[in-house]
């Protein structure tokens, strides 16, 4: 993890990137290099979207991160489609 967050920051990033390591590498590769370099420059509505992702159940994270099924919230398709571009560009 970095180190160049603001102290203010600093409890909210760290809070969020425990809650990025699920325990699935997979998941894992994905989220917290993410976090790590994307998250502090989204606007505020993708923050919040990127939070709501990490309250999603593992099993299903897995399954929209290798495409093997689509969140129906359009919110969590938002933030999974955002993850899968910066891995996968065109």
């Amino acid at each position: 993890m970095s180190d160049n967050t603001p102290s203010s920051d600093k409890p909210e990033f760290s809070r969020l990137w425990w809650h990025s390591r699920r325990g699935m590498l997979e998941l894992d590769v994905l989220l917290i290099p993410f976090l790590e370099n994307v998250y502090r420059d989204l606007p505020e509505e993708d923050q919040a979207r990127y939070r709501k992702l990490l309250s999603c159940e593992d099993t299903d994270m897995f399954e929209w991160f290798m495409q093997r099924s689509r969140p129906e919230d359009p919110d969590l398709q938002r933030m999974v489609d955002m993850i899968l571009n910066r891995v996968q560009p065109d």
